[in-house]
Order: structure tokens, then C-alpha cells, then sequence
């Protein structure tokens, strides 16, 4: 069956959820009238990916105006259900497109950089959240579990994601593939040389459509009063892109683009994924289970649980 696909490179409007969801409807809508049927937005899109910023940490010690600085962060995330989420609905259903988003999840004190999806019809279909936040990003966000890890069996094809560096767990790679995800989504927010090669790897190793969707974002994206290392320069680059759609054999379709904000655009062929598998598939033939075995723990990791008779 072949449909095609697109992955938004562009900045949210940082802090500033509304303006930013007009920004999702809109590069929707350009996506959508391209011929999309499934249309990716970057690692934590709404709410901000918060570059350069330390958030008064070091060692031991945390500031005052850190700790503000969190709460800014902390009141321009999202409660999933919320109002942000539904309008997120609103915008698939707008579009009638598969809509697949990141997004910075508030619940109670704690952040998660989270991805949502929804279905043509705007029907929440699910959540991951990240399990492993990279470096510093540990300091503002939490853990996700095994309870998000999902893969939608949609008409399009069998949809996941795995958020930035979740890309170089190759257990969390394996489970994926191991649901038989067909059309992987890479949010992500590294735009190095090294991450084409990546994704190049995981389309190859998973004999998937890979989709990776990165921001692109000069400092003039940012407000004035951002207090970061990215410096006062309204042009300097903050966040180079690179997003692109991959082949199951490797091959790229579209991108990478390192020139600013773009809507890529493919066309991808789910036969070309059987064609693939023919001479490997990592969780079937090519597997040496009497070798290697995963086991894979999704349920829900809650500290708190309350029992009832």
C-alpha cells in the first residue's frame, strides 16, 4: 500500500502554547494539502526544547533564578487530557491526517518530554514518554515506563516512535521492532552530521520507514530575555534541522535539510518493507533466540499505589 508522509522542520512560538498550536494547524494544513496522510512534528514542539539553558544547576547546588526559571518551563507545558491536547484533536481531525507531535507533559511537579497521537477523525490514539532523558535534560524531566511504549496498527501502517537518543537503545529499537512497527517516527532534537547515519542504520536494521522530524531555530526564535548559552545574536543557528525520510533499505526520500523551516514530503510503499525482509529481519529469521532473548516490562511504574478490597 503506498501513502505518503511528511515531517514539519520549523520552531514553535517559545512560550507561547496558543500561537504555537497555530503554527501545528497551519504547517498541517501545507502538509496536508501535499497529499499527507500522517504528518510528524519535532521532540517537544509544544511546550519548547530549552537549548542552552542550566537552569541555575550546578553540583550540589540549585539558584533562585533557576528554580524561576523551571517554573516558567513548568507553566508552558501541557496536561494530557487538557485543553492544548484537545486542540491538538481538533487540528488531525481539521486536516484529517495522522498527526504525531512532541510535547512537554505536565503531571503533578514532574515534566515529560512526551509524544501524543492522534487520528484522522482527532481521536487521541496514545502517548510515549521518553524513558531516558539525555545529560542535562534528566535535571527538568522524568522517566517514562514500559506502559508507553506503543505501536498503532493503523491503515497507513503499524506507527511508533522512539524520541532523540531512544535511538541508540537498541533493546528500546528491538521492541519496536519486535511489534512490527512499520513507519518509525524519530523526533529528535540532535541535527549533528552523525544522526543521518542513524536513521539510515535504524531503517536498514528495522527494514522500516524511518521519519526523523528535527527544529530548526535561530536564536531570534527565542525571546528576548533568554538566558541561555546560545548568545545575542538574532541569526545564530540554535537548532540546524536535518529532518528526513528513509527507505527500508536505506535509501533517503527526502532531506535532510539544514536550510531552514520546510515541509519534507514522501511517498513510501509498505511492500517495500516485505521486500526488505527478505534477506533480514532482526526479530525473525535473522534472530538466534536460543542466543539472545529480551524481555520487555510494560507495565505501569506508579510509586504510589493505592489497594482496595
Amino acid at each position: 500500500m503506498r501513502s505518503t508522509v511528511a515531517v514539519v522542520q520549523a520552531a514553535p512560538v517559545a512560550f507561547d502554547t496558543v500561537a504555537t498550536l497555530d503554527k501545528v494547524d497551519a504547517k498541517t494544513g501545507e502538509a496536508a494539502a501535499r497529499g499527507a496522510r500522517l504528518v510528524l512534528f519535532p521532540e517537544a514542539f509544544i511546550g519548547g526544547y530549552p537549548r542552552g539553558m542550566a537552569f541555575g544547576a550546578t553540583v550540589g547546588n540549585r539558584s533562585p533564578e533557576g528554580r524561576d526559571q523551571y517554573r516558567r518551563y513548568w507553566e508552558g507545558a501541557i496536561d494530557v487530557p487538557g485543553a492544548a491536547a484537545a486542540r491538538l484533536g481538533e487540528i488531525a481531525a481539521k486536516h484529517a491526517v495522522y498527526l504525531t507531535i512532541g510535547v512537554i507533559e505536565r503531571e503533578g511537579g514532574t515534566l515529560y518530554c512526551t509524544v501524543l497521537f492522534y487520528a484522522p477523525d482527532g481521536g487521541y490514539l496514545g502517548k510515549h514518554r521518553k524513558l531516558m532523558p539525555t545529560g542535562s535534560e534528566r535535571l527538568i524531566w522524568g522517566f517514562g515506563d514500559g506502559s508507553t511504549m506503543p505501536v498503532f496498527d493503523t491503515p497507513l501502517g503499524k506507527v511508533g516512535a522512539v524520541v532523540c537518543w531512544e535511538n541508540y537503545m537498541p533493546l528500546m529499537r528491538a521492541a519496536h521492532y519486535a511489534k512490527g512497527v512499520q513507519l518509525y517516527l524519530a523526533p529528535t532534537a540532535d541535527g549533528r552530521d552523525t544522526w543521518l547515519s542513524t536513521i539510515r542504520h535504524i531503517a536498514m536494521e528495522g527494514r522500516c520507514f524511518v521519519l526523523s522530524c528535527n527544529q530548526f531555530a535561530r536564536r531570534s526564535d527565542y525571546p528576548q530575555g533568554y538566558q541561555s548559552e546560545l548568545g545575542d545574536d538574532p541569526q545564530q543557528v540554535a537548532s540546524r534541522g536535518g529532518s528526513c525520510i528513509v527507505s527500508p533499505l536505506g535509501e533517503i526520500l527526502a532531506g535532510p535539510d539544514y536550510e531552514g523551516e520546510t515541509v519534507l514530503v514522501a511517498e513510501v510503499d509498505l511492500a517495500d518493507i516485505a521486500r526488505g525482509k527478505f534477506d533480514f529481519d532482526a526479530v525473525g529469521h535473522y534472530a538466534r533466540p536460543d542466543v539472545f532473548r529480551l524481555h520487555v516490562n510494560e507495565k505501569p511504574a506508579s510509586p504510589v499505589v493505592f489497594e482496595k478490597e
